[in-house]
């Protein structure tokens, strides 16, 4: 760890931001689960965050990076290395006509509403989905239908050896839930999304709807992290799960939700363990009667 400590000392010398040594990733996650990062960096700004990752490149140590910590699950072991986390530092939001640039730390649910405001269509799927907007790129995320590339014009991305580019929607390689982010290591840093002018009150009405129906679909009182299975081709793992009769089913902390059977909520306590053990018995169960196998959605990182 003292070569994490003095990394630590670099940054908050060069006043990159708040940084934490052995901090326990529980604290920075939507489902409050997950061990400690060696070394958890939250940038002030774009500068700070390029800055943070030269300086991680040069010092040789593994990194990650989180957002808002929807869709993610980290390991009770926690997460080797340093973790960078784009919040808060990242938010910055500008419309341009048609276009919004947004900062990778800004959420997606208010970049949704902040639209919808300024009389712009084509974000309302996304009025629910609860991470950043450097997550949702890097996931290709999406709702009801539609999903982040059928709107995404290009994203700016900060490259491991430090070094930025700014890449197109089709050179992000998207398809379901995934992206070149996937394949080649990077960071989000900004995205700029092409919009269409609407009427300010439908615009309203559609995530009002959107809104009333999570409410009484998703278990959103409770620690979760979204959808735990990609939906397969023609179906959704929420009915295969439900069909297989495992709503409501619970190991240890973790239970299949009441509400959604896509949802893995933590009922207190819950660890890693606990979900990723719910998980694969949910996943042969929906095997063995139906003969579907289930991906998962959530990105499960760190070690056991």
């Amino acid at each position: 760890m003292q070569q994490y400590a003095s990394i630590a000392e670099e940054l908050k010398e060069a006043g990159v931001g708040k940084v934490w040594l052995d901090e326990p990733l529980a604290n920075h996650t939507t489902w409050r689960i997950g061990g400690p990062a060696d070394l958890l960096i939250q940038p002030k700004d774009k500068e700070s965050l390029i800055f943070a990752v030269q300086t991680i490149h040069r010092h040789n140590i593994p990194w990650s990076v989180i957002g808002r910590g929807s869709n993610l699950l980290v390991r009770d072991g926690g997460i080797r290395g340093a973790v960078l986390k784009v919040a808060e530092g990242l938010s910055h939001c500008e419309f341009r006509g048609e276009e919004v640039r947004v900062g990778a730390g800004y959420s997606m649910v208010r970049l949704t509403v902040e639209a919808g405001k300024m009389g712009f269509t084509g974000l309302e799927f996304a009025g629910g989905i609860p991470g950043s907007v450097g997550g949702a790129v890097y996931m290709n995320a999406g709702a009801h239908g539609s999903e982040l590339s059928r709107i995404l014009k290009e994203a700016e991305i900060l490259f491991e050896d430090g070094e930025t580019a700014v890449l197109t929607n089709e050179q992000l390689q998207f398809s379901y839930r995934t992206s070149l982010l996937q394949k080649r290591k990077g960071v989000v840093l900004e995205a700029v999304f092409s919009l269409k002018p609407g009427d300010r009150k439908q615009i309203a009405a559609t995530l009002a709807a959107f809104k009333d129906r999570r409410r009484q679909t998703q278990p959103l009182n409770m620690p979760c992290a979204g959808s735990v299975f990609r939906n397969p081709p023609g179906d959704h793992a929420g009915r295969l799960v439900q069909a297989a009769g495992l709503k409501g089913y619970q190991y240890g902390g973790a239970q299949v939700s009441q509400l959604h059977a896509n949802f893995i909520v933590n009922r207190g306590g819950a660890t890693a363990t606990d979900v990723l053990t719910l998980m694969e018995h949910v996943r042969q169960t929906v095997l063995e009667k139906f003969g579907v196998d289930l991906h998962p959605e959530v990105l499960v990182v760190g070690e056991g």
